[in-house]
């Protein structure tokens, strides 16, 4: 938490237009209990406040970078880093000091985003990675001249940052492989005690907004603290996988299918059950991500509430279809992007299908013969997406990670999934998903209906299944 209360609110009251005084980043609301040794945070929290490093206005939100660094910054013996992209600089510095105080310190990254981006050349990148670099470079830009000078990039450079000091870094090559399909996890392990993880990477997208765009508040995401040995040593040990003996050497990092597959692993957090498991396993293992995710859903008896990013497992909206015929309520809100892709669930249980570019639909696609009501996607700011992957079962338990409902996730990923068992952390999920459903679009979109008339104009009745 984060250590000036009194200035911060102090802060708020003087700030024009605010709707209601800032709060301590982390800090749960009166009205809402937490279980011991938990805390979660959300960046588009509507409770909490904090100055955007962008604009350096005012907004509503955790401070997440604000609350990793203090966790950083307490660290006394060893932070490990596994996350897909670390491109904010404070979080870099605040690795680096740890380091300079004796801290061991270990990053590892997806191939796709350990390279110094200062040092690439954009005409090199494909589209994607020209318009990350863009985005990176307008950071960069400290003093605004609209020139971003090779010692601004340098500086606000992360991976730079942390190769400049020396701090072992890898990626998911370090196997000698060309990568796993992703290194798709985000987490931190601080000192053998303390795990953060959810469903943010470390960019400034990812936290805060893009450069550019001031109505931009970031992909919308959540960040979890345990406070406990017991699954700070679950976490090690996948990440001393992947980590082998770290840069160069053995080439003895393991990623994706080749780590040892494990199932199911439980710990006890001050009363709560934690059920953990790391992504990927072959579709042959029983104790993949799907089919825990399926059991969790099978075992539903009043309403499941889900926020994701992607959903595009078959096998999910066939355990949802008949949870619907038993009664089950169902509320889904999906990301605007991803709702409308011809693969994606969120049609499905729309009660349509969208055949691909070549006018088929995927093998197995099964859309529920009268859609759902209750399916929504959030009012976003241009750019942002809805990145949670999470659900809240019964107002029981919560099901949160890295982990996408997807196949990928499943079978080829190095994911997080968890299952938190605890009816007080579902009530602070059950809060930002009513804030998500608040003002969202439901049913079929503006964005759906113009892509199925294109799609059904285009193809006619030559539609094929894969």
């Amino acid at each position: 938490m984060l250590k000036s209360k009194l200035g911060l609110m102090a802060a708020a009251l003087l700030c024009s237009g605010c709707s209601q005084a800032g709060s301590v980043v982390g800090t749960a609301p009166a009205d809402l209990a937490i279980p011991k040794q938990i805390d979660v945070v959300f960046n588009h929290n509507a409770r909490s406040r904090y100055r955007s490093p962008l604009t350096g206005d005012w907004r509503n939100g955790d401070d997440m970078e604000a609350w990793l660094i203090e966790a950083i910054d307490a660290a006394n013996d060893e932070v490990l880093v596994a996350v897909q992209e670390l491109s904010l600089p404070r979080i870099a510095q605040a690795l680096i000091a740890a380091e300079n105080r004796g801290v061991r310190i270990a990053v590892i990254l997806e191939n796709s985003y350990s390279q110094a981006w200062s040092e690439q050349r954009p005409s090199r990148l494909n589209q994607r990675g020209r318009q990350r670099w863009d985005q990176l470079n307008r950071l960069a830009d400290s003093n605004g001249d609209g020139s971003t000078s090779p010692e601004e990039a340098f500086h606000a450079d992360a991976v730079a940052l942390l190769q400049a000091a020396q701090i072992p870094l890898i990626d998911d090559t370090e196997d000698g492989s060309s990568g796993s399909g992703l290194m798709h996890h985000k987490f931190l392990v601080i000192d053998q005690t303390t795990v953060i993880t959810g469903s943010a990477n470390l960019t400034s997208s990812g936290l805060h907004g893009d450069s550019g765009r001031p109505s931009s508040r970031g992909n919308v995401n959540h960040l979890l603290r345990f406070h406990s040995p017991e699954l700070a040593l679950v976490f090690r040990k996948e990440f001393t996988q992947m980590w082998g003996d770290g840069p160069g050497g053995k080439q003895d990092s393991r990623f994706g299918l080749q780590k040892a597959k494990e199932g199911v692993q439980t710990v006890q957090i001050g009363g709560t059950r934690v059920d953990a498991l790391f992504s990927p396993h072959p579709k042959r293992d029983a104790n993949h991500g799907l089919n825990l995710l399926a059991k969790q859903l099978k075992a539903t008896r009043q309403h499941i509430d889900m926020a994701l990013f992607v959903f595009s497992a078959q096998q999910l909206t066939n355990v949802l279809r008949e949870q619907i015929k038993e009664g089950v309520e169902i509320r889904l809100v999906a990301d605007p992007g991803f709702a409308s892709r011809p693969f994606s669930e969120v049609l499905d249980l729309l009660g349509v299908s969208l055949p691909d570019h070549a006018c088929k639909v995927e093998a197995g696609n099964l859309p529920l013969d009268q859609g759902l009501k209750g399916i929504g996607t959030p009012r976003l700011a241009r750019g942002d997406k809805l990145h949670h992957k999470f659900a809240v079962i019964d107002n029981r338990k919560v099901i949160t990670g890295s982990f996408n409902w997807s196949p990928s996730a499943a079978h080829t990923n190095d994911e997080t999934l968890l299952v938190i068992h605890s009816p007080q952390l579902a009530q602070h999920f059950t809060r930002e998903m009513d804030r998500l459903w608040d003002g969202a679009e439901l049913g079929i979109t503006a964005r759906m209906r113009r892509k199925l008339n294109r799609q059904k104009i285009r193809c006619g009745d030559g539609v094929e299944r894969r």
